[in-house]
């Protein structure tokens, strides 16, 4: 191959395909302004003047079609009282994939419980329905899966499978923030739905979560979980259940409700983007985008995911052709390097918790298909750079392709 043509890859001198930028988050002075409304009142916490926050949960509940929301410090946290409020006990096991972030996981550990890996669909990477089934027990009491990167998960299935053994769905939908499985928003159609607005997420307020759901019990269990055990209509220094301080400022849910108003229109971009890529990266050999209809009407692609094929360009590890997709100006990832199970925190058993069985052994779990994404296939595009206009998916897969001619 002639030494121009290998010059010709950024990482390596050459020209970017991409030279703009993709900024995150979007803000205007109106973000600023309201922001700057609540510093100057003074009236900057909860529960002493929580106007703004019971006005973003309600704005929150309606946009995703339930009849309650109750906001939390983060993401983790809006799982794990989700967990506690269904009632879970020590020992008990919830079923979680492997692929997707540690909180999924450890939040279980948290409350004392199991949880149980079940590998995802090589097609998604989402849970697979056919292998939940396998995994429930007589002390299974909770499935929790992730719309991992905006995918809506297999709702029908999954939900069938819960209602046959009487378990509880929590969608961790950390991801799915405007997204739909067949016309309802990610998160309204399991037991609970969990998000976060930690900084990289399509709603955010730099850090924070929320629950939804159309379960009063449980609404008012994790409100007051969240709230040091208060219960409404409860006297201040009363507190019934054993929660702590997990509330937001006024500042946090006056930035979240302006950011509300973009969600639609970013998402709808996104969804319209991610299906030009699709057309134009099922063209390149090697490049296998996720697929898509399995029920989501509309996908927010917190990531863009497609499945990479090393042997299509010249044995290249997915590693190196992540960098040189980078260096060509796509603002992308590797994805995860192996898969939960594998951290230290399983491995070592590092639980500090007290019902954890002695016979439970990560060492011995192996998900063959979250390992094939992890080590070889996985490759990420991030969010933000899905905002970008036609143009731009154009030139996204153009960068592929120019890697390919070199490498392959």
């Amino acid at each position: 191959m002639e030494q121009n043509v290998i010059d010709s890859l950024a990482i390596n001198g050459g020209a970017k395909t991409i030279i703009r930028s993709f900024p995150w988050p979007v803000y205007d002075e109106s973000d600023v302004q309201a922001v700057a409304d609540i510093v100057r009142s003074g009236k900057w916490g909860d529960p002493d003047c929580a106007d703004r926050v019971e006005a973003f949960e309600r704005a929150f509940a309606d946009y995703c079609g339930t009849r309650y929301a109750v906001t939390c410090v983060n993401g983790s946290v809006s799982l794990r009282l989700a967990l506690m409020a269904c009632g879970v006990k020590p020992g008990d096991e919830v079923i979680v994939p492997p692929y997707t972030f540690i909180a999924t996981a450890s939040t279980v550990l948290e409350v004392n419980c199991v949880p149980v890996f079940v590998d995802i669909d090589p097609d998604t990477y989402n849970l697979d329905p056919a292998a939940i089934e396998a995994a429930i027990t007589e002390r299974t009491r909770v499935i929790v899966p992730v719309h991992f990167a905006g995918q809506a998960c297999d709702m029908d299935a999954i939900m069938a499978i819960a209602r046959r053994h009487k378990l509880r769905v929590i969608e961790d939908a950390a991801h799915g923030h405007g997204a739909e499985y067949r016309g309802r928003k990610l998160g309204s159609i399991g037991d609970v739905g969990s998000f976060s607005f930690q900084s990289s997420k399509n709603l955010t307020s730099g850090e924070g979560g929320i629950v939804v759901t159309n379960d009063e019990a449980l609404y008012r269990m994790m409100a007051s979980l969240r709230n040091v055990g208060r219960i409404e209509g409860g006297q201040w220094y009363d507190h019934y259940n054993p929660g702590c301080n997990y509330r937001i400022t006024q500042m946090q849910a006056v930035l979240l409700s302006q950011q509300l108003k973009r969600l639609e229109e970013q998402t709808r971009i996104r969804d319209a983007n991610g299906r030009l890529l699709n057309e134009l990266l099922s063209g390149i050999d090697g490049i296998t985008p996720m697929r898509r209809d399995l029920g989501e009407t509309l996908h927010c692609y917190h990531l863009y995911m497609f499945r990479y094929d090393p042997a299509a360009f010249g044995q290249l590890p997915k590693q190196r052709f992540v960098e040189m997709l980078a260096a060509e100006g796509v603002p992308c990832s590797a994805g995860y390097p192996h898969p939960l199970y594998r951290q230290p925190l399983f491995q070592q058993k590092n639980f500090m918790c007290y019902a954890i069985p002695e016979t439970v052994d990560y060492s011995q779990v192996y998900c063959p298909v979250a390992e094939q994404a992890c080590r070889d296939e996985a490759v990420w595009i991030f969010q933000h750079a899905m905002l970008g206009t036609a143009a731009d998916m154009e030139l996204f897969a153009e960068a592929i392709r120019k890697i390919q001619r070199v490498v392959a």
